[in-house]
C-alpha cells in the first residue's frame, strides 16, 4: 500500500480515546516489516504480558504509517527493512508499567533490562511515566533487519535497556554499531520523525495528528474494525 493510499483512510475522533478508525496495522501497509511485539509477551522489563496487548501486532496512526513507508523505502535501497518492537500503546498498558514500577519487590527482569539502576529510581529518572507518547499513536520503537539475511542489525545495545548504552550517541560502542544506529535515525528523521536522546530505537512523528489524545483501545485487529 502506498503512503497516499494510507492517508486516504479514515480518521479517529480526538475526543474518543477508544476510536481506532484513524489507525492501521503496520503489517498491512509494510508487509515485509518484521514485528516482535515485546509487550504482548513476557519478554519485557516487567516479565509478563502487558495489559491492553491482545495480539502481537503493531498499530499506528495512518499519518505515522505513511511516513514510516517512506522511511522503509529509503532503508530498502540500502538493503534493510524495519523490525518493530512497539508502536501504539494503550493507556492501560502505561498504567500497568506505573503499577509495576511501584512494586520494588518484583525485580525478576532486572539483570536483563536495568542491571545498573535501582528500580525505585525508574519513575524519577524518566524511564517510566504516567503518560506516553506511544498512546497518541504516532510513536514507534524499531530496529533494522538485513534483507539479505533476515537478521537484526547489531545496534550495540538491546531494546528497552535502561541506561546510557541506549543513548543514540553513546561512545562505548563500535563504529559499525554507531553507523547502524545513524542509518536508522537518518531514515526516520528524513521522513518526518523526531528521535529521542535516550533511546536509539524510539521515534515520534513531528506532525502527529492527535497530540492531546491518549488512546486506550486494545491492540487487536478487532479494534480496527470497530
Amino acid at each position: 500500500m502506498s503512503a497516499e493510499e494510507v492517508l486516504s483512510l479514515g480518521s479517529s475522533d480526538p475526543n474518543n480515546s477508544y476510536d481506532a478508525s484513524g489507525f492501521v496495522n503496520i503489517k498491512d501497509v509494510i508487509p515485509e516489516a518484521q514485528t516482535e511485539i515485546r509487550y504482548a509477551t513476557s519478554h519485557n522489563f516487567v516479565g509478563e504480558k502487558i495489559n491492553g496487548y491482545e495480539e502481537e501486532i503493531a498499530l499506528m496512526t495512518k499519518e505515522a504509517a505513511a511516513a514510516l513507508i517512506g522511511a522503509n523505502n529509503d532503508l530498502k535501497e540500502q538493503g534493510y527493512t524495519v523490525k518493530i518492537f512497539d508502536a501504539y500503546r494503550p493507556q492501560s498498558a502505561v498504567n500497568h508499567f506505573v503499577s509495576w514500577s511501584n512494586d520494588y519487590d518484583d525485580q525478576r527482569m532486572k539483570s536483563e533490562f536495568y542491571p545498573d539502576l535501582d528500580k525505585s529510581l525508574l519513575f524519577s529518572n524518566g524511564y517510566i511515566a504516567s503518560y506516553s507518547g506511544h498512546s497518541r499513536g504516532s510513536t514507534i520503537d524499531l530496529t533494522l533487519v538485513d534483507l539479505s539475511t533476515g537478521e537484526e542489525v547489531d545496534m550495540g545495545g538491546s531494546f528497552d535497556y535502561f541506561g546510557s548504552l541506549s543513548h543514540p550517541d553513546y561512545t562505548g560502542i563500535s563504529s559499525q554499531q554507531y553507523e547502524n544506529r545513524m542509518t536508522l535515525r537518518n531514515a526516520m528523521v528524513g521522513n518526518g520523525f523526531a528521535p529521542l536522546s535516550t533511546e536509539w530505537w524510539h521515534f515520534s512523528l513531528n506532525s502527529e495528528p492527535y497530540p492531546y489524545t491518549y488512546f486506550d483501545f486494545p491492540v487487536s485487529t478487532s479494534s480496527l474494525s470497530g
